[in-house]
């Protein structure tokens, strides 16, 4: 489901550093984190996202991920836009 979330938003941004951008720029409706990253990269990410409040969403899977983005590589965050 959260995938299809994803494969279905108007805009997203894709990666840990640009979701961080973009939750500091508070321009996020919400993140979706795969399950599988490495937490010293997405601990950044979920942190911030609680601090303002955005609703996170977890998935198995980066590569899963990566493809509902898109991209041939796996995705660690992924923020949806407002």
């Amino acid at each position: 489901m959260s995938y299809d979330k994803v494969s279905q938003a108007q805009s997203i941004i894709i990666g840990t550093k640009q979701t961080v951008k973009a939750l500091k720029r508070d321009s996020v409706k919400e993140i979706v984190v795969a399950k599988d990253a490495d937490p010293a990269l997405t601990a950044s990410v979920t942190k911030l996202a609680q601090e303002k409040g955005v609703d996170i969403l977890v998935v198995d899977s980066m590569k899963k991920l990566g493809k509902a983005c898109g991209i041939e590589v796996g995705a660690a965050a992924v923020a949806i836009m407002l």
